[in-house]
């Protein structure tokens, strides 16, 4: 009696363990996301032109929080063609920071050769005066419409997509931004702004995620990346 309960029972366990390991696999096959926040480590980022992450970047609970001085801009150690990366951030009054992407090292500046998804308090930073430059724009060459982003100590949720040379992006669920790379628009807006003295500006086909220390406080949370088919 207690020897047959007990093969029962194993078999009963080794069907749930199966059927829960079965689940996790489709979970990670299916969707393709990336925590770049794992086990509230940094093992999916380091600094720029650097092999380590300064000790002012800091992750626990889930909450990547840049504090202290020259933390340095982080990027992830893995480059990326076409993707789409999903995160959400917030900064303290008068806050600037940034995301970049298909960022390269071999300018001195990762804004020299990476677009930037802009990240501000709006109300309380000058940048905030200009659409150009508001939080959620393609920093210095599309607007962001206002209304959009939240106060400085709320979550805003940012959506960007990348595939091939369209980009598109969202702000607490609504698309603000869309655009082409290397289009007759685009390389006329380069032409008309401070990345024209950067030849490297906006070509790399692929590269990193990078997260911008401008300075100030910021924090990052549910960082997550997938991996697109070009025709997706």
């Amino acid at each position: 009696m207690g020897g047959r309960g007990f093969t029962i029972n194993l078999r009963w366990l080794t069907a749930l363990v199966g059927l829960f390991i079965g689940i996790g696999l489709n979970a990670d096959t299916t969707d393709g996301w990336q925590d770049l926040l794992a086990d509230d480590t940094l093992a999916a980022w380091r600094n720029y032109q650097a092999d380590s992450v300064s000790s002012s970047w800091t992750v626990q609970n889930g909450i990547l929080k840049r504090s202290g001085r020259r933390a340095g801009d982080l990027i992830t150690r893995q480059q990326y063609r076409d993707f789409e990366l999903e995160l959400e951030w917030r900064v303290e009054t008068g806050g600037n920071s940034g995301i970049f992407f298909r960022a390269t090292e071999d300018e001195k500046r990762i804004y020299m050769s990476a677009p930037e998804v802009q990240i501000l308090d709006d109300n309380h930073h000058r940048d905030g005066h200009s659409p150009l430059t508001s939080a959620g724009s393609n920093y210095g060459l599309h607007p962001a419409p206002r209304g959009i982003a939240r106060s400085a100590g709320a979550w805003n949720q940012i959506r960007l997509r990348v595939v091939g040379n369209q980009v598109t992006q969202w702000l607490n669920g609504q698309q603000i931004v869309d655009y082409t790379l290397g289009s007759e628009d685009w390389n006329q807006r380069v032409a008309d702004s401070k990345f024209s003295a950067w030849p490297a500006y906006g070509k790399a086909a692929r590269g990193h995620i990078g997260l911008q220390d401008h300075g100030d406080p910021v924090a990052f949370r549910n960082i997550r990346i997938r991996v697109l088919d070009p025709e997706s």
